[in-house]
């Protein structure tokens, strides 16, 4: 017994690679060698063959990338000297080669570097498929900007999201000297955006976190990041967990006036008058000429009606904003109508016309606010409802 034994762990120490490996180490194309790891892979005897199998798709798909390139060269060589004959690139092959590299790269990374029979982690195929493969994400930028002008959505998010995942991949983790991306932020904020487009908030979230580590990406990917956010609120626990993450946004950065002004409608949503009024004052007690921060506690007293308040806090806000000037017209209109005095009266009337009629010169469609009505009260106030002026307004009211 003992030495049949020695004989079964002498076999398996010593055993060769299995058919099924043999099978796909011998396969001539890309696509046979996929096709037999697909139906083999359970068969494979451990993560040592599983690893082999994999590298094996890496060398056919970086042959055809070789080739290509070659081809790429000899033709900007025939063109540069005026030599020898440009032959056709296969660009869509190449881009096709490039990502099944990768993909099959980065899975035979994974069972590359899993412990072997001795229990120790001693990878086969690592540094050579990081330095080859470290210069083929390249070619998926290019990939995804071709597929993007022929409205291919799939393949954009085939390319740009492989190379938006490559990028933070163990694979690449440890190269020495890793140099700065300089491609990565902006892909990552088109491939989200593409992500939206094809509903696949999951693919979208991922994406957007990448983006948001490029400065100069960070602004417009925040705001994809809460509109991601959005779509899946379905209950209160949802909303209240958006709110989490923006108040988390914001403590990071409480100089960006999104995340103020977004975490600001939230409370307002919610009805947390307290959190937002506390959120205005200490803004203001940093920034005292932030004109985001007046409006909002001009528009806050309005509701509360403190109308002197009101008056105050919106002088101090955007004099060009048109809901501004739409809201700083009718408290002054408030205010007067509280008032007995009728040149006090008078007075704010046509304070709150200049306002209004301001207003109504950068916004005459009425797009953002309607300063339509203020105005007909301040025209009917000072003019009566004969005038031409009031009529107009009362006109303007009545198509709205």
């Amino acid at each position: 017994m003992i030495a049949a034994l020695m004989m079964l762990s002498s076999s398996m120490a010593f055993a060769g690679d299995s058919d099924v490996l043999k099978g796909i180490l011998k396969a001539k194309t890309y696509a046979e060698a996929e096709n037999l790891l697909k139906s083999g892979l359970t068969q494979l005897a451990n993560s040592e063959e599983k690893a082999k199998a994999y590298n094996r798709l890496v060398d056919l798909a970086m042959d055809k990338v070789s080739k290509e390139q070659a081809t790429m060269n000899a033709n900007q060589m025939a063109t540069q000297f005026k030599q020898g004959k440009v032959e056709p690139v296969d660009t869509a092959g190449l881009y096709d080669a490039a990502y099944n590299a990768l993909k099959a790269g980065l899975e035979c990374e994974q069972f590359d570097q899993q412990p072997n029979a001795k229990g120790k982690v001693a990878p086969k195929f690592h540094k050579a498929n990081q330095a080859r493969l470290s210069q083929v994400r390249l070619h998926l930028v290019n990939a995804g900007q071709d597929a993007a002008k022929a409205n291919k959505n799939a393949d954009v998010l085939k390319f740009w999201g492989m190379y938006v995942e490559s990028a933070s991949a163990p694979l690449f983790a440890d190269m020495e000297k890793p140099a700065a991306d300089p491609y990565i932020g902006q892909v990552a904020s088109f491939a989200t955006r593409y992500a939206i487009q094809e509903k696949d908030f999951e693919r979208a979230n991922k994406y957007v976190d990448v983006a948001l580590k490029d400065t100069a990406e960070y602004k417009d990917a925040l705001n994809l990041k809460f509109y991601i956010a959005q779509q899946g609120l379905k209950t209160k626990e949802d909303s209240l967990k958006y709110l989490a993450t923006v108040k988390e946004y914001y403590q990071k950065d409480p100089k960006n006036d999104v995340l103020f002004n977004t975490l600001s409608n939230l409370y307002s949503s919610f009805k947390q008058k307290d959190e937002m009024n506390k959120l205005i004052d200490e803004k203001l007690a940093t920034d005292p000429n932030n004109y985001t921060a007046w409006a909002l506690k001009g528009q806050n007293a309005i509701n509360e009606n403190k109308i002197d308040e009101a008056i105050v806090a919106l002088k101090k806000a955007d004099p060009k904003n048109v809901v501004v000037l739409t809201y700083l017209g009718f408290a002054l209109n408030a205010k007067a109508q509280s008032l007995n005095d009728k040149e006090q009266q008078k007075a704010l009337y046509n304070e709150s016309k200049d306002v209004l009629e301001k207003a109504r010169d950068i916004d005459p469609t009425r797009q953002q606010a309607n300063w339509s009505y203020p105005l007909y009260q301040v025209y009917y106030s000072l003019y009566g409802a004969a005038d031409s002026r009031t009529k107009e307004m009362e006109a303007l009211n009545s198509n709205r």
